[in-house]
């Protein structure tokens, strides 16, 4: 089953090097990708299903759209092109930090350390913490952290690595701290976002900006838990980092319906026609994958990991993959990116495509993903 989802999946990404051109997937309307000049958020995850999809097969297609991809973010970094929020990990890890883990290309190596040093600056004393969206001026976001910047922290500990500098790993140990001690809740839930005083950094509270209601758990803030955690264990081996993914992952697997696919936020009311986020539970997968790597064989989750994520990657593939729809230009369907603000809310998500591919390949091929070096 995994290896004819991978075959299907690296024929619809070849496909799309044609559809896409230069330009980079974001999220569709009515089935068709809406494209961007590389100035969104969500940029880098086409790029690495570019870079996965070559060491699969080794085709040189995908390495020559790769590395133009990872020419274009030469470009964004050199011309500063809304790089103004903390989502830099996610578009130079999965860009040019999988090239230099793939090809062992300095430029590209070079190129993510440059990144790593603008994720810097957004480091806010006297919080402690790095600031998520907006300039440092922006009162309105200059205590705010969200939950997401756990899968951008994988930046930072790598240049720490790569350079000797602890400063880069003290800034992503304090901010997955102060996620694990606000961001996730007494019950193992989640707050998507949550707000300081950027005077004093004195905590203000909980809110939510996609998900239900401010008290409620977005399902894909809870997955970027699962999978952030667990990789911030891989780096310092921190246990409370594990317990924490641990924790979030039983949360999101005991919340599930009946097909293990969730839907768009825990707390929404389930009727007819409400939303899946087919995304949440591919970022799951994925970080299912990474939690189950650090878990000794007689850890008492480990068989409950494991099964959950058989069931999960099962449905994804024979109920929300496009598996034998030629001509779709996405992986997953029944995406949702931002339900109250009408944003492609049942629909292809980039990132849910990237997931799904990443967990079909270290599952079948034992290929991780670019949030780490290789060992």
């Amino acid at each position: 089953m995994w290896t004819d989802a991978i075959e299907d999946a690296i024929a619809k990404t070849l496909q799309n090097i044609d559809r896409f051109g230069e330009k980079f997937p974001h999220v569709s309307r009515n089935g068709t990708y809406e494209l961007n000049d590389n100035n969104d958020w969500t940029d880098g995850f086409w790029s690495g299903m570019l870079w996965l999809s070559y060491e699969y097969s080794g085709d040189e297609r995908f390495r020559q759209a790769a590395e133009a991809t990872v020419a274009s973010f030469h470009k964004r970094l050199r011309d500063h092109v809304v790089l103004d929020h903390h989502d830099i990990g996610f578009l130079y890890s999965l860009s040019s930090k999988a090239q230099w883990i793939v090809t062992r290309d300095e430029s590209a190596r070079q190129l993510t350390l440059q990144a790593a040093d603008v994720l810097m600056k957004r480091w806010r004393e006297p919080g402690g913490y790095i600031q998520a969206w907006g300039r440092k001026e922006d009162a309105k976001e200059a205590g705010r952290i969200i939950i997401d910047c756990l899968l951008n922290l994988p930046l930072l500990y790598w240049a720490s690595e790569q350079t000797g500098d602890p400063a880069y790993r003290e800034a992503a140990v304090l901010q997955a701290e102060k996620s694990r001690r606000f961001l996730v809740r007494g019950d193992d839930s989640s707050y998507h976002t949550f707000f300081f005083n950027p005077e004093t950094g004195e905590p203000i509270g909980g809110a939510t900006h996609q998900g239900y209601s401010n008290g409620s758990t977005w399902t894909r803030g809870q997955a970027w838990g699962v999978y952030g955690f667990a990789l911030s264990y891989r780096y310092t081996k921190n246990p409370l980092f594990l317990e924490s993914a641990k924790r979030l992952a039983r949360y999101f697997l005991e919340h599930l319906p009946e097909d293990h696919v969730a839907y768009w936020d825990f707390n929404a009311p389930v009727q007819e026609g409400t939303y899946r986020d087919s995304s949440a539970s591919a970022i799951v997968a994925a970080g299912l994958l990474e939690l189950l790597s650090h878990l000794e064989d007689q850890d008492s989750d480990r068989a409950y990991f494991q099964e959950m994520l058989l069931k999960s990657m099962t449905s994804l593939v024979e109920r929300y993959a496009t598996i034998g729809e030629e001509d779709a230009e996405g992986l997953l369907k029944h995406g949702s990116y931002y339900v109250h603000g009408g944003v492609s809310p049942d629909d292809y998500m980039i990132w849910g495509d990237y997931f799904y591919l990443e967990a079909l390949m270290r599952m079948e091929k034992g290929i991780t993903g670019y949030w780490h070096e290789r060992v």
